[in-house]
């Protein structure tokens, strides 16, 4: 089977602009392809994995990719799917943002001379002469057109509207494919469903402002954009590919936790598991879908951490869900300063280890039941501990699956 008819079966291409154009660029490894990537924050997450998987297996077939991070769009925030202006960064804060990207996505692509290539688009939009760039690119485009595009739709719709600094972005992100195009050959753009009428945009752009009819657009259902970017969100916000946000045992349990009805088509998309294999996985059903649900957390924090962080995160959760002791579960440390008059209280204790966000949500967790220490409920929310109590084995836990053992540093 070929990559791009591989592709399908795995359920990730949504829709294409060429078919037949674009099965054949990758599948003959002639594709220079790009995904963009905005800066919004110094990790990627969950939401960007499909994207990375993406890009490792097309450069796999042959193709080179290319990671386009958005220094210069970033500056801007992309309209699609909010109902809110975003936070705007300053310029030393989405370069640091860049360089993290970079180090992050080693683990799926490998750059280098004839291979990957990470660009800025800060490199041509910053230092843009917005006169010249309005009569060049903006007279290029339609507003009425763009007015019926699904990435605005929603914003326009919202109580604050649509500010003119976003309107800007669809024209940002189709001068980005130009760019692109004039400078590393790029032929092909993919994304996720909710950018398709920014990619139509750039692939348009190229064809009247250089009359070629080669460059392709090319949306990928991300599972994580077309059910709602629901993937990756927690009740304490989202889940990293950065270990020090999200820890490997934390990202094995993301996965491992997820809807029953979700984790063939997640192997499908995520994995580099073989297709075969997958098919027969397709007829497990009752207590076989939990040992599929290990496999998929198994081979994706192996392939975000590598394979001896997943090891332990999977022997951690089998001795913990398995009534076995404390050996490899994640843990959390508390110091000398966190006691006051030699105690520490359960609410402090759950946010040291960071499984509540807040004081507030900790003291919830408590009067809810849903906290216990060495298996014991805390049913007071003054509970306190001195630090004798943490000489021996402290294992606190938040519902069922969140546990830290805690440590006196």
């Amino acid at each position: 089977m070929q990559i791009y008819e591989e592709l399908i079966e795995r359920g990730l291409i949504a829709q294409v602009t060429d078919e037949d154009g674009v099965r054949d660029l990758i599948n003959n490894g002639k594709a220079t392809f790009y995904i963009g990537f905005d800066p919004t924050a110094d990790s990627l997450h969950v939401g960007h994995f499909m994207a990375l998987c993406l890009m490792k297996r097309l450069q796999m077939a042959g193709n080179r990719p290319i990671a386009l991070v958005g220094g210069g769009t970033g500056m801007i925030g992309d309209p699609s799917g909010r109902t809110d202006l975003r936070t705007m960064m300053t310029t030393e804060q989405i370069d640091h943002n860049c360089e993290c990207f970079k180090k992050q996505m080693s683990r799926f692509i490998e750059f280098g001379p004839d291979k990957a290539l990470m660009v800025n688009n800060a490199d041509w939009l910053r230092d843009l002469n917005y006169i010249e760039f309005i009569r060049d690119i903006g007279s290029m485009f339609k507003v009425n057109n763009m007015l019926r595009a699904e990435c605005y739709k929603q914003r326009l719709a919202s109580e604050d509207g649509l500010s003119f600094l976003e309107f800007n972005y669809m024209l940002m992100q189709s001068y980005d494919f130009l760019k692109l195009y004039e400078e590393y050959g790029c032929n092909l753009e993919f994304g996720g469903d909710d950018q398709w009428s920014n990619m139509l945009g750039g692939r348009d752009l190229i064809h009247k402002k250089l009359g070629k009819d080669d460059a392709q657009a090319m949306t990928i259902t991300l599972l994580l954009n077309s059910e709602g970017k629901k993937m990756g969100k927690t009740a304490k916000g989202a889940v990293w590919l950065d270990p020090e946000k999200t820890s490997p045992y934390e990202f094995y349990q993301y996965w491992r936790n997820i809807d029953d009805a979700d984790v063939v088509k997640c192997i499908k998309m995520l994995t580099f598991l073989p297709l075969d294999q997958i098919r027969e996985m397709e007829k497990w059903e009752g207590a076989e879908l939990n040992k599929a649900k290990e496999i998929l957390a198994y081979e994706l924090t192996a392939l975000v951490h590598g394979q001896e962080e997943a090891q332990k995160a999977q022997t951690a959760a089998k001795s913990i869900f398995g009534g076995g002791g404390s050996e490899n579960m994640p843990e959390a440390q508390i110091s000398d300063d966190d006691f006051q008059d030699g105690l520490i209280d359960a609410i402090s204790i759950l946010v040291k280890a960071g499984l509540v966000p807040t004081r507030s949500e900790g003291r919830r967790a408590i009067e809810q039941g849903g906290v216990t220490v060495n298996g014991d409920k805390v049913t007071d929310i003054k509970a306190a501990y001195g630090k004798d109590a943490f000489e021996k084995e402290f294992v606190i836990r938040r519902g069922k699956k969140n546990y830290r053992k805690i440590v006196l540093g």
